[in-house]
């Protein structure tokens, strides 16, 4: 089974947010939109490999027709309004991992080729296997886009196209408002500062919460689960006189790393069966942008 997690940065306009979700057709599975971030994440997946290409597709072009990153503006770090697509070959073996990063190069090839927008390869995607947060420190500096032209388009910006293994994404809401205690949380968690193995995360202010937040992705899921890093983060918080508001998850989150994580944690976190990949595929999304999220199981 094939998934496609794209980000797009669009997160506060509800109709062309269910727009864009429709375009996606059968292979949707979920929806994650965000304010604050102006961000939205839509997981696309199924049983069959064209399901979630041929949806990635649909999505990308209701994008550049639906969405602009002139004025754009959010806490997220961006590339373009069709920000990063990642193909995730769920199964994780030596051929599906080649073929996932097969499909990804086809889909950069085709967004530059059809939309004129520049697209940078990372991870298996990549043939020197360049990691995202390179990727974005060095796109139109040291580095050329993979495909399309060497500038960033008008309207659209650049995207970048990846294939990578399953990750979690998930944010610590603090309770304190201090951005400074939310980044500094972040550095002390993070695998490059000497914190957890495969944990990027950064800090960030929330205006319409009014709250920090802690926003992690853990590309090493088999080493630091989500259970791991987020008491991680609540146990920093807590020194630092703050402590965990709510934990969100952003996207799905593999079965296995759920089935890892104890029954205090689920009740805590508030995340359940619903909240995995494998239990969305067929069904299509719990949430429609425009309509009341659903209270967690």
């Amino acid at each position: 089974m094939l998934e496609c997690v794209v980000n797009v940065s669009e997160g506060r306009d509800m109709l062309r947010l269910r727009i864009i979700a429709r375009a996606c057709g059968p292979s949707l599975v979920d929806v994650h939109a965000d304010a604050d971030h102006h961000r939205s994440v839509f997981t696309l997946a199924g049983p069959g490999r064209r399901d979630a290409v041929a949806g990635a597709r649909s999505l990308a072009a209701a994008v550049a027709e639906q969405c602009s990153i002139v004025d754009h503006a959010g806490e997220h770090p961006r590339f373009g309004a069709l920000d990063v697509v990642p193909f995730v070959a769920l199964g994780g073996t030596r051929i599906e991992r080649a073929e996932a990063a097969d499909e990804a190069r086809k889909f950069g090839e085709w967004w530059a080729r059809e939309f004129a927008v520049p697209v940078f390869l990372y991870d298996d995607a990549d043939p020197e296997q360049r990691d995202l947060p390179s990727a974005r420190a060095t796109s139109f500096r040291s580095r050329e886009p993979d495909f399309g032209p060497a500038a960033p388009h008008p309207r659209l910006g650049a995207t970048a196209v990846g294939a990578r293994q399953p990750l979690v994404a998930c944010n610590c809401v603090l309770v304190s408002r201090e951005i400074s205690v939310a980044r500094q949380i972040a550095r002390e968690v993070r695998e490059r500062s000497g914190g957890l193995r495969g944990v990027r995360a950064l800090g960030f202010f929330l205006p319409e919460a009014r709250r920090a937040q802690v926003s992690m992705n853990l590309v090493e899921i088999e080493h630091t689960g989500v259970q791991d890093a987020c008491l991680h983060v609540r146990a920093l918080a807590r020194e630092h006189g703050t402590d965990v508001a709510s934990v969100e998850l952003v996207g799905l989150i593999p079965r296995r790393d759920l089935d890892r994580c104890t029954d205090d944690f689920l009740r805590w976190s508030r995340l359940d069966a619903e909240s995995t990949i494998e239990a969305r595929v067929g069904k299509g999304p719990r949430w429609w942008p425009g309509d009341p999220p659903p209270e967690p199981v």
